[in-house]
């Protein structure tokens, strides 16, 4: 067992799931994780055999047919997952959003109707608020829901959204000013509607289009998408939670777990990125010695070690607050912050390492330098969590003159 970022304080049933979901990582991931990055190819035998080992419904009640595990656990999965191919982990990752939004906000209905099947892995959740002229500024939404009757119209365009084509149940975040009158702040006119649509690409749904997977240079395999609404309707209960205006709280929290998903999906690719550094510097010889004997490569090596376990304790720490039941966007922002900054960092040195095979598509390093700089931007840029971070620090060491 390595000695870098371990944790501490889990019970038998913590250690025995991510003992199975390590293992499954080292034998069905890390083999086939290049190529098929390599190829943009969806990872569908990895899927199902995430699906067998009940990892669509780890967060999930066991009342609703899931695991009832905690977000710690969640997240420490997520970082063996990761370690093995970060595509897969974004895969996990949009689909516990919406079955926590679900869980925490929807209405019993809502919980009812949705929860087992996605527990089985049958419904494949993505959220979308992200949109072609906006990033960060959430506020700035123009997608909009009118209602009609007892239904919703729905129209306008949506970016980024993770497991777009692949997904069948999207929460997407429109505006709605039905109820609130003219002069509401942006925020408290926004809402939630839960999309049913069917799997794939071009027209899914009438008025729901899915256009393509869009091309990126990392982040391959998970299929990344826009989404078009153009007279898409919805009824009422397809509000989550049952009541207009609460959409961009519900999304905030759901983010809340997103960002320490991201920072365990950096943990786990700096975990690797450390790994193969670490090995390929005991390989390789210059000078008659292995590069592992010069001081210049142990310095770069105790310094990746060390932010890896710096990251593990952040992220584990954000986990553990909101698993408590306490506000922790705080911890959250500085785990997302701190966990993507190092994984960069930490990437960039096994890959400087590495040397000139570094840039060889035959190493695994080379990958894993291109998938890194995504979660500088995912789930909030450094300097949104910086903006959260100053905020909240002045909020808890206020003044008082």
């Amino acid at each position: 067992m390595a000695r870098l970022a371990q944790t501490a304080g889990l019970t038998d049933i913590q250690q025995e799931i991510l003992s199975t979901v390590r293992d499954f990582v080292d034998k069905e991931i890390i083999p086939v994780a290049t190529e098929l990055e390599h190829r943009d190819e969806y990872p569908q035998q990895i899927v199902d055999g995430l699906k067998e080992l009940g990892l669509f419904g780890l967060m999930i009640p066991e009342e609703y047919g899931g695991l009832g595990e905690s977000l710690l656990t969640y997240a420490l999965c997520v970082e063996e997952i990761a370690r093995g191919w970060m595509s897969v982990s974004g895969i996990i990752n949009t689909h516990f959003i919406v079955a926590y939004m679900l869980k925490q906000h929807g209405t019993q209905e809502q919980k009812d109707h949705f929860l087992p099947r996605m527990a089985a892995g049958d419904v494949r959740g993505a959220f979308s608020m992200s949109e072609p002229g906006l990033g960060s500024d959430v506020s700035a939404i123009t997608s909009k829901a009118v209602k009609d009757g007892d239904e919703y119209v729905l129209n306008g365009q949506k970016m980024w959204l993770t497991n777009g084509g692949t997904s069948t149940l999207v929460a997407v975040l429109v505006r709605s000013d039905e109820g609130h009158p003219e002069g509401t702040a942006p925020h408290k006119s926004m809402t939630t509607f839960l999309i049913e649509k069917e799997p794939g690409f071009g027209e899914v749904r009438p008025g729901l289009t899915i256009p393509g997977k869009i091309d990126k240079m990392g982040y391959k395999g998970v299929d990344t998408t826009e989404l078009i609404m153009d007279g898409l309707r919805l009824p009422a209960n397809r509000v989550l939670g049952g009541a207009t205006g609460r959409g961009f709280y519900q999304m905030m929290d759901g983010v809340e777990v997103g960002r320490v998903n991201v920072a365990a999906r950096g943990c786990g690719v700096a975990q690797r990125a450390f790994e193969l550094g670490v090995r390929y510097a005991q390989q390789r010889h210059t000078f008659g010695k292995p590069i592992a004997q010069h001081q210049a490569i142990q310095f770069k090596l105790a310094e990746m070690a060390t932010k890896v376990e710096a990251a593990h304790a952040m992220m584990v720490n954000a986990a553990r607050k909101k698993d408590s039941g306490e506000r922790n966007d705080l911890e959250a922002g500085m785990a997302k912050y701190l966990a993507s900054e190092y994984c960069k960092e930490v990437v960039e040195d096994a890959f400087r390492i590495h040397g000139g095979y570094g840039f060889s598509k035959e190493y695994e390093i080379e990958r894993l330098y291109r998938e890194a700089p995504m979660l500088l931007i995912g789930e909030g840029t450094a300097e949104i969590q910086k903006m959260i971070i100053g905020r909240r620090l002045l909020e808890e060491y206020r003044f008082q003159g």
